[in-house]
């Protein structure tokens, strides 16, 4: 099993699973969860910057030898609508949610039907199968993905196998898909960070880390510097963060905000993540909570 984990506070590194084989390359303390008296650091850390093992994206893409990561990434851009399309194309009914954990020491692929589509798709080349480091979960969440989006973000991550599958599978028939068991820090956290190296929406990774966020406010998100602009107006902020009161009026509820935010920077830093819109993103999302916190304790 693939594992990834950062210690407290902030250094990382990939280790392989102990549970499912091989042996570890290092061990790092499960982070622990913020206290119930909600004492919460001001900041989010941010980790230092590493760059992705350019032999991880060749690993998985030998087309892009020659590529520049950069260039890799702007091309998936470009590609992330056919890519999720793939994902949309398999068949619910062979790609469960979950699976037992004591089946995956011998499921090593999935084969998954693809539902007829009229549009160009890219089809998923690996399923994840996430769960939490020396977790006693009995289930791990499945999470198909194409393994380049990962290989090209991910700078913590172990090089993955490649799939093997067709170039150009038979859109009417399957696709059998590796599964690779991959520990990480909140498994259920996973989507909007994983969405996110898809689309790299800022508007759709905000939705989903803050209740309710205004409609009018996500439409001003057209680039990465109108996101920073919010992030040093001390106005925009505060009207966020009334916002988000009067949608999670106690503080149970602000807690729960920020324990989503914290589980999704936790998934970020331990897969080393380093792109400055995403960081931006959690850090507006902290701001935010913390403020919609400040102000419900002012008002007692």
């Amino acid at each position: 099993m693939f594992q990834v984990r950062p210690a407290h506070p902030i250094q990382t590194k990939a280790i392989w699973d102990e549970d499912l084989a091989t042996p570890t390359m290092a061990s790092f303390p499960a982070q622990p969860s913020y206290p119930s008296n909600v004492q919460l650091p001001r900041t989010l850390q941010r980790p230092p910057y590493a760059e992705v093992p350019r032999q991880n994206v060749i690993a998985v893409a030998p087309e892009l030898a020659d590529v520049a990561i950069e260039y890799v990434r702007r091309g998936l851009r470009v590609q992330a609508n056919q890519m999720l399309a793939g994902t949309s194309a398999l068949s619910p009914s062979h790609l469960p949610p979950s699976m037992p954990r004591s089946q995956l020491h011998h499921t090593t692929s999935l084969t998954i039907p693809l539902r007829p589509t009229q549009h160009a798709i890219s089809c998923p080349t690996h399923v994840l199968a996430l769960s939490k480091p020396s977790s006693h979960d009995s289930s791990a969440l499945l999470v198909p993905t194409h393994a380049v989006v990962l290989a090209s973000q991910c700078a913590s991550l172990p090089r993955l196998p490649p799939s093997h599958m067709p170039a150009h599978p038979n859109a009417t028939v399957s696709v059998t898909l590796p599964v690779l068991p991959l520990s990480v820090p909140s498994p259920s956290a996973f989507a909007p960070l994983h969405a996110f190296l898809y689309t790299h929406s800022a508007s759709a990774l905000l939705s989903a880390l803050l209740p309710a966020v205004p409609s009018s406010f996500l439409s001003t998100l057209t680039s990465h510097q109108a996101l920073r602009g919010t992030l040093a107006s001390g106005p925009a902020l505060h009207s966020l963060s009334a916002h988000l009161l009067s949608s999670a009026p106690n503080l149970s509820a602000l807690t729960g905000v920020a324990q989503k935010i914290a589980a999704v920077w936790r998934n970020a830093v331990a897969l080393g993540v380093h792109d400055p819109e995403l960081w931006d993103c959690l850090d507006l999302a902290w701001e935010v909570v913390l403020g919609a916190m400040n102000l419900g304790a002012g008002a007692r």
